[in-house]
């Protein structure tokens, strides 16, 4: 056992009241020099820092009988991307908030069970508008995520020898357009089963905030979408509706 784990160890055990021998400084221990790999990105701690929040996940991955493999030069490894590791480390030293990549850190906050990290970051105005507004609003689409899921495997089966796939989505804002559904899609120039319909929705985001998510989304998934309305050549008495809309992908 080498003499960092050894220290872990020995912080974990109950304190020995003999009154021959004091226990171990606590703030020696504490101050202990950690080496870290974390995907490949390298960090020096202290153990305390590592531990300042004693109920967090980081806390417990050194507490008690060490929890991590090592490297080949002896650094703790922890098997996680670890880019953004720095901004977790440097709030646990100082108690800044980080200012950029903050739904990345905050990501790694939840991770590694950083609460007031993550509380605090959740307060940010970039992140209190995804969590407070975006998602409070998708979540009252039915469907949205597993929608999502399915153009992408659509456009995927359609890419093959194509530089383009283009998928029809229909969008329902009210229980109004959902009554005209059937007469709208009978309009439509392609297969009703290949439609992807979102909606209705009560809420006040509009049609044109939910078109915003589904690109923003499959964007950040890495793939290169447009949108565009869809008028279908047929049924002109529903154009106004404006329920179809053509979401197109550029594979190349």
């Amino acid at each position: 056992m080498g003499q960092i784990d050894a220290e872990i160890l020995k912080m974990s055990l109950p304190e020995c009241k003999s009154p021959r021998k004091q226990s171990a400084d606590p703030q020696h221990l504490h101050s202990t020099v950690v080496q870290l790999n974390v995907g490949g990105h390298l960090y020096t701690t202290t153990l305390g820092t590592l531990r300042k929040f004693p109920n967090s996940k980081l806390a417990d991955m050194f507490n008690g009988p060490p929890k991590l493999r090592k490297d080949a030069e002896g650094r703790y490894f922890i098997d996680r991307d670890g880019k953004h590791f720095g901004s977790i480390l440097e709030y646990l030293r100082t108690e800044e908030i980080p200012t950029k990549h903050l739904q990345e850190v905050h990501r790694e906050a939840v991770y590694y069970d950083v609460k007031p990290l993550a509380k605090l970051l959740e307060e940010t105005p970039l992140l209190f508008g995804e969590t407070v507004g975006r998602q409070q609003f998708l979540s009252r689409v039915r469907n949205y995520h597993e929608n999502l899921e399915v153009i992408i495997r659509v456009a995927r089966a359609e890419a093959m020898a194509s530089r383009y796939s283009t998928i029809i989505m229909c969008i329902l804002r009210t229980e109004d357009d959902l009554a005209r559904y059937n007469d709208a899609i009978d309009s439509l120039d392609t297969k009703k089963e290949s439609v992807v319909n979102f909606g209705p929705w009560k809420a006040s985001a509009t049609v044109e905030d939910l078109l915003d998510c589904i690109k923003m989304d499959i964007e950040a998934k890495g793939y290169k979408v447009s949108l565009k309305p869809h008028n279908a050549d047929k049924g002109f008495l529903f154009k106004s509706h404006d329920f179809f809309y053509k979401l197109t992908f550029t594979w190349w």
